[in-house]
């Protein structure tokens, strides 16, 4: 993005391509996990423990259930609110209220992407 005008960032940001939406679900790597992987951040992935740290649901941990790539939204394990007529369901997160805790390292791809930065 080379534009600093908001309406082309907003345009930008809602017209971008799946791909390109991997990176902008990323979330900010606990401290931990920040001197281990030697970078700040890393795109969220179903598999991923993580902690709410901005909202509503503030301190509360769970795995990442699903990402949807198409809304920019994180699911997480247990996070449910209940609507007027009784039923649940699951509140979707924005990745930047997300803190990683643990990540799952099980991709090959994902697993290059930390051995690129360490060495």
């Amino acid at each position: 993005m080379v534009s600093s005008k908001p309406r082309k960032q907003r345009k930008a940001l809602y017209s971008a391509p799946l791909h390109r939406r991997q990176k902008m679900v990323s979330a900010h790597l606990s401290k931990e996990l920040r001197e281990k992987f030697g970078r700040r951040s890393l795109p969220v992935r179903k598999g991923d423990e993580v902690a709410v740290v901005r909202g509503s649901f503030r301190g509360r941990t769970g795995k990442v259930e699903k990402v949807e790539l198409k809304k920019l939204r994180v699911f997480v394990e247990g996070l449910v609110r209940r609507k007027s007529d009784g039923s649940e369901v699951k509140v979707p997160l924005h990745p930047s209220n997300l803190v990683i805790i643990s990540a799952d390292m099980s991709d090959k791809k994902r697993q290059k992407i930390v051995e690129r930065v360490v060495s």
